[in-house]
């Protein structure tokens, strides 16, 4: 599959984009955080433009459908011993062209996302206000 910018789907230019990143801007993914962000949505495949990692924190591992652009041998054999499965790129773009039944993850800056702010200094007066504390009108 091409992936394009001006593709139809917003998926493959949101991959098209982390694909072209740099590799600090693409940072792995423990097994045990991929666990966390999936719980509730074994149905769907989880999209990671960066590798997988074992995490010997996961105990137990679910039967997760994961796409990612490598894997480590150990998180590899763990997902397929659950009964899970390691996809490719290519795989995935016969399996779901659009980017039907995906999951990337929280976006940066939704609620609990850990996402911190670039500021200039970390005091008191720097983006402690409003949206980031719930009695200065929301939360982000």
């Amino acid at each position: 599959m091409i992936y394009t910018s001006n593709s139809l789907s917003s998926f493959n230019a949101v991959v098209l984009k982390r694909l072209c990143m740099s590799r600090v801007n693409r940072p792995p993914l423990s097994l045990y955080r991929l666990i966390k962000l999936m719980n509730g949505k074994e149905d769907k495949i989880a999209v990671l433009v960066g590798s997988v990692t074992d995490d010997i924190r996961a105990h137990e591992v679910p039967a997760l459908k994961v796409t990612a652009l490598r894997f480590t041998e150990t998180a590899r054999a763990r997902i397929e011993k659950a009964g899970g499965e390691c996809l490719t790129f290519d795989q995935l773009a016969l399996r779901a062209p659009l980017g039907q039944n995906t999951h990337f993850g929280p976006a940066p800056g939704v609620p609990h996302s850990h996402t911190k702010p670039y500021v200039r200094a970390k005091g008191r007066k720097f983006e402690r206000a409003r949206g980031r504390r719930n009695s200065k009108g929301f939360r982000v």
